[in-house]
């Protein structure tokens, strides 16, 4: 429900039976995922269903009409999750594989790496690359992911939806016809319009702005690194550079970023001479992004998944689609698809995530009041610099920025690393020697 209000057991069971048509609404990777949890389990259970994905978007075409307008990162726990669908990423979409986060600080370059070799990540296009880019074009993530659904039995509508309608069972408005269903599975994300009539009580998450571009692959920036930049502009969260193939992708996220983002955070970090005549930005686009819970999100025979549901705080879009389909999928099939089902069997998967949401935020401000004070600002950087000397098993504050940039590890487990007593004892050592240095620079 997302109102936190315990939902009554029906007095008619809702059930999926043989020959029920689930809808589902968006074909990114949570509409995607979606049905290929649906066509697994309901294998498993001997069930045999209809699994429609309305999507009108033709992700095999450039620029940002075709994607989902992400950074296109696939965390290490993403790509060991897809073993379970069977899903093994083809080469040829695989961009770059990155082993390194290069955290930049003033004139320091503290570098970030993997805490084992096996937990690199995965950059990959949402479409087929920039609208300004050269042949060939890169394979599309979200169009594979897509043809894997169909070539496993869901049926590919390339339609828009106009509305759906609530009723004994819902009613699906397209341009060209309207049709019934017995689950809608809604997963067109917070990038398009509100379809689900007021009836449904839907309230979407709050959202804040990215901006985004691409640029060819600048020189000396290594394929299997990511360059993060914080602090500036004024609201950045922080930027990111990161590798894609022929090209590397930028990406800002931060609080009312302004409409020339891009250009001022180029100016600010020296970074001018990666965009010139002969080295344009390719493809902007000022994309939404989930920062909060929806309402209401689960009904008698409708559920949200993915972005439109809930993600994780601006890491991990695409795992969270993952969990929440995967979540939303095993409730309906095993469980029932009535409004107690989904709140019993759903629900708690949400509250899991938004709640680890909650770390996250708190992590951020330890951030911001960190980057801001300039003894902690420079005892965090000799903290992080002073464990290049130790084994890798005590990285903390490398792991606990790896896990950050990286979406690889739940928020809750990162705040309580930084709490540690190692953590603290080793952050308050380099605390007293920073001090130290500045007073007898004083004398």
């Amino acid at each position: 429900m997302g109102t936190g209000l315990k939902a009554q057991p029906e007095t008619v069971p809702l059930k999926l039976v043989n020959g029920s048509r689930v809808v589902i609404v968006g074909g990114g990777p949570a509409g995607s995922f979606s049905a290929l949890h649906l066509l697994r389990l309901s294998a498993e259970a001997q069930l045999q269903l209809e699994v429609w994905i309305i999507e009108p978007r033709d992700f095999n075409r450039a620029g940002p009409g075709s994607c989902n307008k992400c950074a296109g990162i696939l965390s290490p726990t993403l790509v060991h999750n897809l073993e379970r669908l069977d899903l093994n990423l083809p080469p040829g979409l695989i961009q770059s594989m990155i082993d390194t986060y290069i955290l930049h600080i003033g004139d320091i370059h503290l570098p970030l790496q993997a805490p084992e070799p096996s937990r690199r990540t995965i950059s990959v296009y949402r479409g087929r690359g920039p609208r300004l880019g050269a042949a060939p074009l890169p394979l599309s993530f979200d169009g594979w992911l897509l043809n894997q659904a169909r070539e496993r039995g869901a049926r590919i509508l390339p339609m828009r939806v106009k509305s759906i309608r609530a009723g004994p069972r819902p009613v699906v408005v397209t341009g060209r016809e309207e049709f019934e269903a017995d689950l809608v599975i809604l997963a067109n994300g917070v990038n398009s319009r509100l379809i689900l009539d007021p009836d449904w009580g839907y309230q979407p998450p709050r959202t804040e702005i990215m901006a985004q571009d691409e640029i060819p692959l600048p020189r000396g920036i290594l394929e299997h690194c990511v360059h993060i930049f914080l602090e500036k502009p004024a609201g950045l969260i922080f930027g990111a550079l990161i590798p894609k193939g022929r090209y590397a992708n930028l990406s800002l996220l931060g609080h009312k970023l302004p409409v020339d983002a891009i250009n001022r955070f180029l100016e600010v970090h020296g970074l001018q001479e990666l965009v010139s005549e002969d080295t344009p930005l390719l493809c902007g686009c000022s994309p939404r992004v989930t920062v909060s819970l929806a309402k209401n999100y689960f009904a008698d025979r409708m559920v949200a998944v993915g972005d439109a549901a809930i993600t994780r705080l601006y890491k991990d879009g695409i795992g969270s689609a993952f969990i929440t389909a995967e979540a939303a999928a095993k409730t309906a099939i095993r469980r029932g698809i009535s409004r107690y089902n989904f709140w019993a069997g759903y629900q708690p998967v949400c509250r899991h995530i938004a709640t680890d949401n909650v770390y996250g935020r708190l992590l951020l401000r330890l951030w911001w009041i960190t980057f801001h004070t300039g003894l902690l600002r420079k005892a965090w950087t000799q903290a992080v610099l002073s464990e290049a000397d130790q084994p890798d098993g005590q990285h903390l504050f490398s792991r606990v920025l790896w896990g950050m940039f990286t979406g690889d590890e739940t928020y809750r487990s990162l705040f309580w690393m930084s709490f540690s007593l190692p953590a603290l004892w080793h952050f308050f050592r380099s605390a007293v020697k920073m001090r130290g240095k500045r007073e007898v620079r004083q004398n």
